[in-house]
């Protein structure tokens, strides 16, 4: 099996998500239509953005309900993309706080998934 890495997330409305992830990534997705968005990221994961309207079979679940992380090299760069997004206006679950695993904040999307920034304990 040649397996591809994917992610996919229901959204609202796939023009304002792809705009809002492409501000975040700072990179144009590769595919745009009316009913769905992609992005290669550097890692070669895909990230979709598939209409929550027209996804088959219906999607049940709203967002929120997991998280996309990014990992960071240390506790600098997380207080930097917190203060980076904070100042692009994205909504912030979590300030930057020490848990068990690391240094980490949570910010929103605009369908409220979750975007862990984290850089892990040494």
């Amino acid at each position: 099996m040649n397996a591809q890495h994917y992610l996919l997330l229901y959204v609202d409305s796939p023009a304002t998500s792809a705009n809002f992830y492409s501000r975040l990534l700072d990179k144009p997705p590769v595919e745009l239509q009316p009913t769905f968005a992609l992005f290669i990221l550097d890692s070669g994961l895909k990230l979709g953005l598939w209409s929550r309207h027209t996804v088959e079979p219906a999607a049940e679940a709203a967002g929120g309900g997991g998280e996309l992380g990014f990992s960071v090299a240390d506790k600098e760069t997380v207080d930097t993309l917190y203060a980076v997004w904070t100042e692009q206006g994205l909504r912030i679950a979590q300030e930057p706080i020490e848990l068990d695993f690391g240094y980490t904040f949570v910010a929103l999307d605009p369908d409220g998934h979750r975007l862990r920034v984290f850089a892990l304990s040494e």
